[in-house]
């Protein structure tokens, strides 16, 4: 009742007349949220143009850090920490790219917070300054994650992974490229997708691989990990499949509508779907390559050397070849060897890509001497060109310098 007279007296009415129904606009601007809405914070601005002109940040993004430390009356904790970088042996725009990725870190406290984090890299083989400073300068933010209940058991967990990296060069990679793998509650994500993982039968060095090329698999939601391998496994892969742990890394590594023109590719060379997906299966490498290096190379065997279809269903391995430096100069000697009747029977173009460098030349090169020069050529003649090429560039420069 109370209420209701503040209402009339408000609006100028009578108590005795019956008032009209209040419309909702008026009522919503009696009770907005504005009249509710917290004051907007103090801005820094000395810090804000410190930011600016120091780091280059977007001003933005210096106006977010300066509200956030709207407080901060002096530069004396910034300068601590620049100081402490410097003495380190950081470079400037080492420091200075650290600090544009997370300017948080110059309101840190340097014995307590930095130094004992900045030991921590150092002990896992970041000793040297230059190496210490390209690391920080593009992964800062692990500065500002807890040492005692994030990083070092999230290290520790990544080195259990890693096989065969006793200097712990892999990890430095892993981390470099996907430093919120170790930025987390171990519990919350690692943990639970490493033992997905390993149910799935991804264990052991393939489960190193998968770290080692696709980190950010082990940093996502378990949800998201799992419908992935589902995916995968709905492609006609088993758990006790060695190979799939490379469709998960290649399906984890392109978006759904990459994968599907890539087998557009195919499809426009006949192949049904069922057979991409048997291509799929027995190489699943090859389709993180580029979709026109795949096209070259299924113009190439399919209409260059002439197999049937069929056979690169069979054998999809021999699509990733290396094509400058195997296939096509094979290809060239095979034919030389075929028009001049070298051999009695023609060999299997299959069989002649997986010799080695050395059994390939004892056999289709140097066993033929009169023609050995011819065959080199057309072998080693990309090689030749290019090293000719490189030696007569080095000839004009010397010529240059004489003159």
């Amino acid at each position: 009742m109370q209420t209701l007279n503040c209402l009339h007296h408000h609006l100028h009415l009578p108590f005795n007349v019956p008032p009209k129904p209040l419309k909702f606009t008026l009522i919503s601007s009696l009770f907005s949220s504005s009249s509710l809405r917290k004051p907007p914070k103090p801005t820094n601005s000395f810090l804000h143009d410190y930011l600016v002109q120091s780091f280059n940040l977007p001003p933005q993004k210096a106006l977010s850090i300066s509200s956030k430390y709207y407080y901060i009356k002096s530069l004396q904790k910034p300068l601590s920490v620049l100081q402490f970088l410097r003495s380190l042996g950081l470079s400037e725009p080492h420091i200075r790219s650290s600090v544009r990725v997370t300017p948080n870190i110059l309101f840190y406290d340097v014995p307590k917070t930095l130094k004992p984090k900045i030991e921590f890299f150092r002990q896992l083989g970041l000793v040297d300054s230059h190496h210490l400073g390209k690391f920080l300068s593009s992964n800062s933010k692990l500065l500002t994650v807890s040492l005692e209940r994030k990083l070092i058991p999230c290290i520790e967990i990544l080195k259990k992974i890693l096989v065969n990296d006793g200097n712990n060069e892999d990890l430095i990679r892993v981390l470099r490229r996907c430093n919120w793998v170790a930025a987390m509650d171990p519990s919350w994500r690692l943990l639970n997708n490493v033992s997905f993982f390993e149910n799935c039968g991804i264990v052991g060095s393939q489960l190193s691989m998968l770290l080692k090329r696709q980190p950010r698999l082990f940093a996502m939601q378990e949800t998201k990990v799992r419908g992935l391998v589902k995916k995968v496994l709905d492609m006609g892969f088993s758990v006790d499949s060695r190979m799939l742990v490379h469709g998960v890394h290649t399906i984890s590594c392109m978006a759904e509508e990459t994968f599907e023109r890539k087998l557009k590719h195919f499809r426009g060379f006949g192949y049904s779907d069922r057979e991409c997906m048997e291509i799929f299966r027995k190489a699943p490498a090859l389709f993180r390559g580029s979709e026109e290096k795949l096209m070259l190379r299924l113009e190439f065997f399919l209409n260059e050397v002439g197999f049937e279809k069929e056979v690169l269903v069979c054998q999809p391995a021999c699509l990733m070849y290396s094509m400058v430096d195997r296939v096509v100069p094979r290809h060239r000697v095979l034919q030389i060897v075929n028009s001049k009747r070298l051999v009695k029977k023609e060999p299997s173009f299959l069989s002649v890509l997986r010799y080695s460098e050395q059994e390939f030349v004892e056999k289709f090169v140097a066993r033929f001497p009169d023609s050995a020069e011819e065959l080199l050529v057309a072998y080693k003649g990309h090689v030749l060109d290019s090293s000719s090429s490189a030696s007569s560039e080095e000839n004009n420069n010397s010529e240059q310098k004489e003159s």
